[in-house]
């Protein structure tokens, strides 16, 4: 009976320290002028800079602590156009973007996974690099990658990046956690 109950109450406890950690999330608004505003909740100890030219903002997310390898880039555009109003539009978009990686992963093959998202759809598909297996941290170099896109909207289309030491690492799950519960709200256009 111990070993039955003991499973459960470890993941409620795992549940319950990952709510009170997005409650202490400071959140990260993204003003995208007509077209609405994006706010992503980071933990503590990530650092966020903008830059915004010409229609495109690009937002990178960095630890404030040097000694955690992991990075997450977004690449936010708004196209007159929506080329991927379908989710699988977006998939096969995605698998093709992610072509060159491939032949330098441990994968071999690209499978987009579908984001649990609270606005729009999006895909990504994640890559180990077999020369990093086995090796210290190198600032910037990351043993794993996940490549992606995020269709917020018709016309707010997001390409994004994470890169860590791995998928089970406390600073790729925080990124892929924020990503996947940041809010879109629509503008005025």
């Amino acid at each position: 009976m111990v070993g039955r109950v003991f499973p459960r109450m470890k993941k409620l406890l795992f549940g319950l320290l990952l709510v009170a950690g997005a409650l202490r999330a400071e959140p990260t608004v993204l003003d995208l002028g007509a077209r609405g505003q994006l706010t992503i909740y980071l933990p503590d100890g990530w650092k966020v800079a903008t830059t915004d030219m010409a229609g495109q903002m690009t937002v990178n997310i960095d630890p404030e602590d040097d000694a955690i390898n992991a990075n997450c880039s977004l690449i936010i555009t708004m196209p007159e156009k929506d080329h991927f109003d379908t989710k699988s539009r977006l998939k096969l978009r995605v698998e093709a973007d992610c072509a060159p990686y491939i032949e330098q992963s441990v994968e071999g093959k690209a499978i987009a996974q579908e984001f649990t998202l609270t606005t729009g759809f999006g895909y990504y598909c994640t890559f180990t690099d077999p020369a990093l297996r086995g090796k210290p941290a190198e600032k910037g170099n990351f043993k794993v990658l996940s490549v992606g896109k995020i269709h917020l909207a018709p016309d707010v289309l997001m390409d994004l990046s994470i890169g860590s030491e791995g998928i089970r690492e406390k600073s790729y799950q925080q990124l892929l956690g924020a990503i996947e519960g940041m809010e879109y709200k629509r503008g005025d256009k």
